[in-house]
This record gives structure tokens, sequence and C-alpha cells, in this order.
């Protein structure tokens, strides 16, 4: 009897250490990175595939090292049927576990577009044309051209040129196919959906239209990355326009030379002359229109301007990070001019070293 006894423990230990062996393999299998060939590729799951070919499948192509331990874990602990057909692209290296999560993620082939906050129409056009092949080709010239079709903003700007202002900045997934008519639809939707019922009675209540709210805002898009002083931007351009003085804001002298596809990355005195109704060194008060596109807060801002007796901004070079000082009297903002002016000076200098020493 003793000796049975010993035989069936002996034999109960060894059964337990190929189970811990085994499962230790099969978590070790799981859990371990594999780096492929295919990071850069996709790999479509055709609606329909068995669980089974879907691991076989990612074996072949070197995703998965070994199929075997993912289809237990499918049978046993994992749920086979969260798997999900689509276009798929896996990281290398990446896990089985990471793989299936993808898988259960589901993922179709679709192309990242970005427009970043103080995007013009120029850039999205110029944008859309690179990423979105059509054929026949379609050119930017023409993407401006649906840009000008403002039937998609009647019911919130009805007095709106064109279409700028109104393409929400944001990160979109597009197929590879999809149409810039489609584009743009979609990012004024995303527009439309975040514009509140509320904002246009506000702007009721400070004498504006929505359309010359999205305008303010544009130029606070432009002139202030930093969020929290973006409503003392905004109050220097009402104290401005009540004292009736010009914006003068660069940002759109920038926007009429890209109207005028004349924009070279640089501010020339040409464009600081340019006679047109969105240059504000030129013409007060504030343009017929957007410069830009648009965030929540900077419309927020312009909604919602700091009470402050400021009248200019200069850019605070110590911080480096994008935000201002800000001047009631001209004698400080000359000051804190001067200031900037020796700051960029020094940058341009050590632009021109930089490009000596490349040659």
């Amino acid at each position: 009897m003793r000796k049975v006894l010993i035989f069936l423990f002996l034999l109960g230990s060894l059964v337990l250490i190929l189970i811990g062996g085994f499962v230790f393999w099969g978590y070790g299998s799981l859990t371990a990175p594999h780096s492929h060939e295919q990071a850069e590729n996709y790999i479509t799951i055709e609606r329909g595939t068995s669980p089974s070919a879907v691991v076989d499948l990612l074996h072949e192509k070197g995703v998965i090292a070994n199929g075997t331990p993912v289809k237990i874990y499918l049978r046993t602990i994992g749920d086979a049927s969260k798997i999900q057909a689509g276009e798929y692209r896996f990281p290398s290296p990446i896990t089985p576990l990471d793989a299936l999560k993808l898988l259960e993620k589901g993922e179709d082939r679709t192309v990242r577009f970005v427009i970043p906050e103080g995007f013009t129409r120029f850039d999205i056009a110029k944008r859309i044309a690179a990423n979105f092949p059509q054929e026949p080709p379609v050119t930017e010239d023409q993407i401006l051209l649906l840009l000008n079709d403002t039937s998609l903003i009647k019911d919130i700007a009805p007095e709106a040129r064109n279409l700028e202002g109104y393409l929400y900045p944001s990160t979109y997934h597009f197929p590879p196919e999809t149409k810039p008519e489609q584009i743009i639809k979609t990012t004024v939707e995303q527009f439309k959906k975040i514009w509140k019922p509320e904002w246009a009675a506000r702007a009721k209540e400070l004498g504006r239209t929505p359309l010359e709210i999205v305008t303010i805002a544009s130029l606070i898009e432009t002139e202030s990355p930093v969020e929290s002083e973006r409503p003392i931007v905004s109050s220097v351009i009402y104290n401005r326009i009540e004292k009736k003085i010009p914006l003068g804001i660069d940002q759109t002298v920038v926007y009429v030379a890209k109207m005028q596809n004349r924009w070279d990355g640089t501010i020339h005195k040409s464009d600081i002359d340019a006679d047109s109704p969105y240059n504000t060194r030129k013409y007060g008060g504030i343009p017929p229109g957007p410069i830009a596109s648009v965030s929540v807060s900077s419309i927020e801002a312009a909604l919602n301007p700091a009470k402050t007796d400021y009248i200019f901004y200069v850019l605070d070079v110590g911080k480096n990070d994008g935000s201002h000082h800000f001047y009631a009297s001209a004698a400080e903002f000359e000051k804190g001019k001067a200031v900037y002016q020796r700051w960029l000076e020094e940058q341009r200098k050590l632009k021109r070293e930089a490009e000596a020493n490349k040659e």
C-alpha cells in the first residue's frame, strides 16, 4: 500500500511539474516580444476566416513565432469570437497577446489625417492633395474651390465667404480612396459638433456675429499657443478695436501672402503694404473672415476676453514657450520690443552662422 501511495505521489508531482512547465511555456510564448519584417505592411483578415486560420496566417507572415500556444490560448481562456476582419499593421516587436488585442480592437486600413490648430485652408488643401491622391488627380487649387462652398455652414455663418475657420483641427482617419469633398464635410461636421448654441447667444451679447467670433478666435489662435493667456490676447484685440487702433497682427499679413500665392516663409515690406481687407496692419477692425482653423479654447477666449487695459504685447523670449509680455503704455511696450528685437537679431545671426557652417 505504501508503495502505491509513493507511486501516486510521484506521479502527481510529475503531473504538476508537467502542468507547471506547460503553463510557464505557454505564458512565456504569449508574452515574449517577437520581431518581424511586416511592420510597414498591411495584413488582411478576410471576413469568415476561422481563428485557427488567422493564427496560421500570422505565423506564416512571421508576426508570431509559434502558433500552437496562441491556438491553445484561444480554445481555453481566450475568446476567439472577438477577432475581427480588417486590414492590420502589427508593430515590431510585438507579443502574441498584443497581436490578439489588435485583432479584437478591429482596424481598417486608413490614412491618418491631422489638421493642427492654426492651419489655414491653403495648408489643409495642400495636405489633402498630398495624402489622398485621386485618379484623375485633384490639385490644391481644385480643393480650394471646394472650400469656397459655404453651404455646409449656412446655418452658423450665412455671411461666410469660404470654409476658413470651420475645418476643425483634430486627428482624423479616412480610407485612402476618400474624396476631398468627404474630408471637407467631415471636418466641418466636427466643428459643428463642438459649436455650442450658447456661443451664438454670447456673441450677440457682445454685438458680434458667430462669424466675427470665429474670426477673432482665429487671430487669437495664431498669436498664442498658450491657452491660459488667450483671454488676455483677446482683451488686447477688443481694446484696440474700441480705441480704433489697427490690430497689426502679422499672421494676417502672412494670410494675405498665402491668398495671393506668394508666401515664401518670410514677411517682406511688400507683404506689410499689401492692399487687402485681411491686412490688419493697413486696415482697422477685424478681417472679413477667419485666417485659420480654431480650437475650442480660442473660441471661448474670443467670447470671454479678460478685463484689462492692455493694448500691446511682445513675445517673452525668456520663457521660450510662446507666451507674451503685455503692456498698457507705449513706453513700456517699446522697452519690451527692444529686448525682443535684440533677441531676434541674435537668432538671425545664429541661423546665418549655422547655414554658413553647412557649406
